[in-house]
């Protein structure tokens, strides 16, 4: 497949990657290179954490962090360094082709860092993820997002709601990179359990940590650390009906049903809405600046993250 001046070979496109819509990786590439002027501002200079389903949401997946070798000279990679010691390749989007050489290998959604490869230690935007456990309404996870905007208005920060495209909601605040991440993590922190005050009850939102004592949506601002990715705006979801990750309008937020957003439905709904994240990066804010507002003590912007890096569920490849 020729995608701009690259060769791209796409293997076994007629492979049902959906069962119940009967959809294949053709039709999730064609989906990654059609909307990718709305997708690349997003992935584009971050590391890619790649989660490969080779023969689609119904058969088995495993993680990969580093980049196959062989792999096209062209596609960029950044190398990261661990505090364990370890390191890893991790392949960086930065075009059409490489969506489509990632996809290939059986990716169905792109997961990124909150960081860009000018410096992966200081993220550009602070993530609250609203993601209702069992038990929790949907439409709690739509009151708590309203919150969260009156709060992050407040602050000044222009925030940007997208579905997830699994269950839940997320919001995104555009921040100079400036801050390392358990700085940025501990500003959403008390932002978060603003919205749990003002909320009032933890049958609807709750900041508790332990899974056992939530009772309510959890106002998740853990993933706002360095080993943590989010599946990108648009990216389409390993979910029966190949659910996508939707760029939302505030006034939508309200009545949002995840479910009217697919691989099938999502180049209509960008040709009605357009790019809703649109110029986004350009409205990032210094974060250091509001920590007063927040009662916290001064950021420290030499503070950066040197946990030791594991993830148990997720196994080095």
């Amino acid at each position: 497949m020729r995608i701009g001046r690259r060769e791209v070979k796409i293997t076994n496109p007629d492979k049902v990657f959906f069962p119940d819509r009967g959809l294949t990786k053709g039709d999730l590439v064609r989906h990654y290179l059609d909307v990718a002027p709305c997708l690349l501002h997003h992935v584009r200079r971050r590391p890619m954490q790649m989660k490969r389903y080779p023969n689609g949401v119904e058969g088995e997946f495993f993680y990969q962090k580093r980049v196959p070798v062989p792999h096209p000279d062209w596609l960029e990679t950044v190398h990261i360094k661990f505090p364990s010691g370890r390191t890893a390749d991790f392949p960086v989007a930065n075009e059409a082709a490489a969506l489509a050489w990632i996809v290939n290998l059986g990716c169905i959604d792109l997961h990124t860092w909150a960081s860009r490869v000018d410096d992966v230690e200081r993220p550009d935007y602070l993530l609250i993820d609203l993601d209702p456990s069992e038990g929790n309404p949907w439409r709690h996870v739509r009151k708590i997002a309203l919150v969260v905007k009156e709060v992050t208005d407040e602050l000044g920060l222009a925030s940007f709601p997208k579905t997830s495209g699994a269950t839940g909601l997320h919001i995104l605040a555009p921040i100079k990179a400036e801050l390392g991440f358990p700085e940025v993590r501990r500003f959403a922190k008390a932002l978060a359990q603003e919205v749990e005050r003002r909320i009032g009850d933890q049958e609807i939102a709750t900041t508790t940590w332990k899974v056992a004592d939530r009772r309510g949506v959890f106002v998740d601002y853990g993933q706002n650390a360095r080993d943590r990715t989010i599946a990108s705006a648009y990216s389409i979801r390993p979910t029966p009906d190949a659910r996508a990750s939707a760029p939302l309008r505030w006034e939508e937020v309200p009545k949002v049903d995840p479910a009217a957003f697919t691989l099938q439905t999502m180049g209509k709904r960008i040709g009605k809405v357009g790019d809703l994240t649109k110029g986004m990066w350009r409205r990032r804010v210094a974060l250091a600046s509001r920590f007063e507002t927040l009662e916290l003590e001064p950021a420290d912007p030499k503070r950066l993250d040197n946990r030791r890096w594991h993830n148990a569920l997720e196994p080095w490849v």
